[in-house]
């Protein structure tokens, strides 16, 4: 795809969540800091905001928000400047926008882009502000298409391309187009959010906008799209970034089937592939497997071992003959010879699971 160049922006990232559904890893950690393809998962969007002229941008924080400016610092080594705005208490993702537009610097009529932290997008973001900026628009937002639109919000749109409702979530969508995260709003419409209030943009500011009549535009397009939300899309997330299916100017090593950091070892007897991660100083022995998974600095895979599609955290070891298919295991955590872990099995961080022990399909 062409990218498309904007003149200076300013922008917005929504960082502020707990991210509950990637737990345990998560428990220590925020989301967007968790090593994505050999790097913090905010580094690719950072790095992808930036190709496209992107050089402010203000963090909405508020869970473990200190650790945003010890990863990032200033942003010089992105070649952005990064201000950090911090929520005593949640705000919601309309509160978190109006607190972070205190930082802003453009005026009333700028544009100023909206980013959610926990996304991964392929899409023309120059081209979305360079639409929303023709039209004139309150608010333009980018959309997607999926499966099961159940689970987003639900977006339908004219032949305009303007949005004629925002249905968050409906059990009966009239369309497979949702949001997808990504926002850009004239800076004078974010003043209009009540500040130090919860307030939701999706079941509150958008609906609200529509029923005034204001200009609510879709920016639809079938680019590369994900919500890592999950483990299971946290990995295919990694892995597609180290496979080259979502270019990203952070990701720090050639594209294909591995991505090895500094210090780590992958005995010549191995098979490891399917866009894996291997940590720095992990090691990986003759006669394992790993495909498609993520696996933390300093853990071990024992030889005889198999790791699909999984998560396997710092420090952690997999002993000879485990076999783990969609399975996310905590820093400092063992399992044992012989154990096969089930799909969706999570194993929290120091526990130690027993040689032969059963197999285990809930949360441990």
């Amino acid at each position: 795809m062409m990218e498309t160049p904007l003149p200076e922006l300013e922008a917005i990232l929504l960082v502020g969540g707990q991210g509950t559904r990637l737990r345990p890893l998560t428990l220590g950690t925020p989301k967007p800091l968790l090593p994505t393809a050999g790097v913090p998962f905010l580094a690719h969007q950072l790095a992808r905001a930036r190709s496209f002229g992107v050089r402010r941008i203000v963090f909405a924080t508020s869970y473990r928000a200190e650790m945003f400016s010890e990863a990032f610092g200033d942003g010089s080594a992105f070649g952005l400047s990064l201000e950090y705005m911090t929520e005593e208490t949640p705000l919601g993702t309309g509160g978190a926008i109006r607190n972070a537009a205190d930082a802003l610097t453009c005026g009333p009529d700028a544009p100023v882009l909206v980013l959610n932290g926990d996304i991964l997008s392929g899409h023309d973001i120059g081209d979305q502000v360079a639409r929303h900026t023709a039209r004139q628009a309150a608010v333009t937002l980018h959309l997607t298409e999926v499966e099961d639109p159940s689970r987003f919000g639900c977006v339908p749109t004219d032949e305009d391309g303007r949005v004629t409702a925002f249905l968050e979530k409906t059990p009966n969508p009239v369309t497979n187009r949702i949001n997808a995260g990504c926002y850009v709003f004239t800076r004078s419409v974010i003043d209009t959010i009540p500040a130090g209030e919860v307030v939701s943009v999706e079941r509150e500011t958008f609906p609200g906008l529509i029923e005034d009549g204001a200009l609510v535009l879709g920016y639809a397009d079938a680019s590369y799209w994900l919500d890592v939300g999950t483990p299971g899309a946290f990995v295919q997330g990694s892995r597609d970034l180290v496979l080259g299916r979502l270019a990203s100017p952070a990701l720090p090593g050639p594209t294909g089937d591995l991505l090895a950091l500094p210090g780590a070892v992958v005995d010549a007897g191995a098979k490891v592939d399917g866009g894996s991660v291997v940590g720095a100083r992990a090691v990986v022995e003759a006669g394992a497997q790993v495909s498609g998974s993520v696996l933390g600095d300093d853990c071990v895979i024992r030889a005889g071992a198999s790791v699909t599609d999984s998560v396997v955290g710092i420090g952690a070891r997999i002993e000879p003959g485990a076999v783990l298919r969609d399975v996310v295991v905590g820093d400092g955590a063992v399992v044992g010879p012989g154990n096969e872990l089930l799909a969706g099995s999570r194993v929290w961080p120091g526990i130690v699971l027993p040689e032969c022990a059963i197999r285990f399909s809930s949360d441990r």
